[in-house]
């Protein structure tokens, strides 16, 4: 994993440039400005939108404000799903930067749950995290850890310290020397063209014949229609417990070969962050340089 720290770094520093703008129909005491911020793609809406939030609870009235979520083109936005999931599967085709509208009033209850509080959040992320080690190591490895590390884990991700993360996340990396990798790969499939949010199911990581496994004999098992000849693969998302790998070989004819590559070794670079094959990616430097961008 040391050899492939730079890889890490990439995935980690993934940004999406973002304008937030409140809703028309949001009673405001003067006139909201657009709010501009690189989200990190690894990250929670909830979780880096405070900024977002003391924004334009400065143009409202206290007593007009209640919980904020967000929506993109009719669609709340599910916090518990990371960043770059949500971009990946309702909004990757669109220009950037990805326009989203913040509300305070009329909380969509039968489409989001509730976020009250910063400690739900990491909660459900140190849920997803035990999850992941279940099928990786039977568990072992995240009940021999202590509290601290737990807690250096969360800090890690909801402050964006790169190190900090993965002081303790490379502990859950690790395997014996003799194994070939993890017991099952934690992964799940998002599909935009089907009532059913995700796909997953028990996948080892080498074959019966001892044959090390690739993306694509994942894809062949759980997902066959993502590799047939005649379908395009734009509306199929992999993902592990918490991560997004978006497959679009029309626009990348790269990801051909991608499916060859060995699913214990991407799971390995996309753990508990992720990335995305998109070209709206190259335009993230350039969008650093304006001035508006927090």
């Amino acid at each position: 994993m040391t050899d492939d720290k730079d890889v890490l770094r990439d995935v980690w520093f993934g940004r999406i440039p973002t304008c937030f703008t409140l809703y028309q129909d949001e009673i405001t005491e003067r006139e909201a400005e657009p709010y501009y911020l690189l989200l990190p793609r690894v990250s929670y809406l909830t979780l880096v939108t405070d900024k977002v939030k003391k924004h334009f609870q400065k143009v409202m009235r206290q007593e007009d404000i209640s919980e904020i979520w967000f929506e993109y083109e009719g669609t709340p936005l599910k916090w518990h799903y990371p960043i770059g999931l949500l971009f990946d599967l309702l909004a990757s085709s669109s220009a950037l930067p990805w326009n989203i509208t913040v509300h305070f009033k009329s909380f969509p209850e039968k489409d989001l749950l509730h976020c009250p509080s910063k400690d739900v959040i990491e909660a459900h992320f140190m849920s997803c995290v035990k999850e992941a080690d279940a099928l990786k190591h039977k568990s072992q490895v995240i009940n021999e850890m202590q509290k601290k590390d737990h807690k250096q884990l969360w800090m890690g991700l909801q402050n964006d310290r790169f190190d900090q993360f993965w002081a303790i996340n490379r502990k859950l990396m690790e395997y014996p020397a003799e194994e070939n990798g993890f017991r099952y790969i934690p992964f799940r499939i998002y599909q935009t063209t089907t009532e059913r949010p995700f796909i997953q199911k028990l996948f080892r990581p080498v074959s019966t014949d001892g044959q090390l496994h690739t993306l694509g004999d994942l894809l062949k098992e759980v997902c066959p229609s993502a590799v047939a000849p005649e379908v395009f693969w734009d509306q199929v998302v992999a993902s592990d417990t918490e991560n997004v790998l978006c497959l679009n070989s029309r626009d990348h004819p790269q990801i051909h070969r991608m499916v060859d590559a060995l699913s214990q070794r991407i799971r390995e670079h996309l753990e508990e962050a992720e990335e995305r094959q998109h070209p709206e990616k190259n335009c993230q430097s350039d969008l650093k340089e304006q001035s508006h961008w927090v």
